[in-house]
């Protein structure tokens, strides 16, 4: 974007002067003290994540290292995943497999197609793995754990034919693949957090709100990078949602059937939206400053970003996302506390309902779960104190004494009197700088005629 977008759009460039110039890290990172390994595992980190690249980077010491290298073990799994190029018969045991290679040094992988985006991550992956074997223990063994979960889970749809060449099937298959993929990772981290005495250990017992973290981000994304995967011969939408709007999947690309696709994309938002107030549960639950901003500014960005797809026929002929203005401002407000979070989702939502259409099929369902976010909302931080609405609903019980006669009689009286005064006041006024009040009571006034009956005089028109 340019000087004179940010001319036109004056806010946009304040919030990001305000992130750039105010935002203060919780945890500063110090790279002079990193073994070369460690730093090349952070360059990677910069290299392969734009959005969780900074807040990781600004995590607590205690966490900083075991998430940055739990990412980068993630991200040369999905690296593996997404590679069209490998075959499926060396690809399964590679992801299924991949938790032995994180723990057999000097391990590297050059087999990646030379357009795979990260493919360098996997050529130098034995500095990851040498790190692997600094941190604790119990921190490794997490990371392995969600590894072998979520190598399985990606090399079954690997040789699910049906889902390559149709895509998702079902509801319940789209959230299957969003818990393999996202799901996992969220568990993966709230059990490091609270490892790592960063959250209530509370939320280990409610695996719900954990799964719905993941699950609004992924489902946010599917729904976003919709046009992109069409390009790339790929289906996430699910056909048991977006079957009841059109035939074919091509058909909800073509211009033709643009009512019908915004109809079905609000469906897909619809489905995202239900998880939100497990989400805003979820961060209530975070014990730590630099973990609640490492969790909160991705489901805010989440939030705005689904209020940007919403009704919005660009997701359907090109790829969107929230301006870099949006994103500033969404990580300023993201990084105080709970209830600014939380007014940020009030407002997204709200932005939301008010783009719903009532001739959308959706409409009640969508308005309802813009109600329930709001609801919750106010169950956190209500709007108006409890105690003082009880204190002001106390004297009506008590059933206060009305207005006496004699009150009436005294509060009209008062009123007369300053009537008379404000009255005699301006007439005096007028009075003193010069009005004549005195031709109101002569006879010929124009206020007060002559009582006297004029005769009329007859105009003469000699020239006639």
């Amino acid at each position: 974007m340019g000087v004179v977008y940010y001319l036109l759009h004056p806010n946009q460039l304040r919030s990001i002067i305000q992130w750039k110039v105010w935002h203060d890290p919780v945890h500063h990172r110090d790279p002079s003290k990193e073994d070369p390994t460690l730093k090349s595992c952070f360059e990677f980190l910069n290299k392969t994540s734009r959005s969780f690249s900074a807040v990781i980077q600004e995590l607590n010491p205690e966490l900083l290292v075991p998430v940055c290298l739990f990412y980068l073990v993630l991200r040369g799994l999905d690296t593996i995943e997404d590679d069209m190029t490998l075959d499926i018969k060396e690809k399964e045991p590679l992801l299924r497999q991949f938790d032995k290679y994180m723990e057999t040094d000097g391990w590297t992988f050059t087999k990646n197609g030379p357009n795979e985006k990260d493919r360098e991550l996997l050529v130098h992956f034995d500095d990851v793995v040498t790190e692997l074997k600094k941190i604790k223990k119990p921190y490794y063994e997490i990371i392995k754990d969600i590894t072998i979960k979520m190598g399985n889970g990606m090399a079954d749809y690997a040789l699910n034919a049906e889902h390559n060449e149709n895509g998702v099937a079902t509801i319940k298959e789209y959230e299957l693949y969003c818990h393999y993929v996202a799901g996992l990772v969220g568990d993966g981290l709230t059990r490091l957090f609270v490892e790592g005495n960063m959250a209530n250990p509370k939320l280990l017992e409610r695996p719900a709100l954990t799964e719905s973290m993941g699950q609004f981000l992924q489902k946010t994304n599917i729904i976003r990078d919709v046009h992109e995967d069409y390009l790339d011969k790929r289906r996430f939408w699910p056909k048991e949602i977006w079957s009841k709007h059109v035939d074919t999947w091509d058909d909800l690309f073509k211009p033709e059937n643009l009512p019908k696709a915004l109809e079905c994309s609000s469906e897909m938002v619809l489905t995202a939206l239900k998880h939100t107030e497990e989400c805003l549960f979820y961060m209530a639950g975070i014990k730590d400053q630099s973990v609640f901003n490492f969790v909160a500014i991705p489901q805010s960005m989440a939030i705005a970003t689904l209020e940007l797809v919403f009704r919005n026929p660009a997701i359907f002929n090109s790829h969107i996302k929230i301006t870099k203005g949006d994103a500033c401002y969404l990580m300023t407000k993201s990084t105080q506390n709970l209830q600014i979070v939380c007014e940020v989702f009030r407002d997204y939502t709200r932005r939301i309902h008010k783009k719903n259409d009532p001739r959308d099929p959706n409409y009640v369902q969508i308005s309802v779960q813009c109600g329930k976010i709001e609801q919750f909302i106010d169950s956190l931080f209500p709007r108006q104190d409890p105690k003082q609405l009880g204190e002001a609903a106390k004297p009506k019980e008590r059933g206060q004494p009305g207005m006496d006669a004699g009150e009436a009689f005294v509060l009209g009286g008062m009123v007369l009197l300053t009537l008379f005064f404000v009255s005699g006041l301006m007439i005096g006024t007028a009075w003193f700088f010069g009005a004549r009040f005195d031709s109101l009571w002569k006879t010929d006034s124009i206020y007060w005629p002559s009582s006297e009956t004029g005769t009329a005089t007859p105009i003469e028109h000699k020239e006639l």
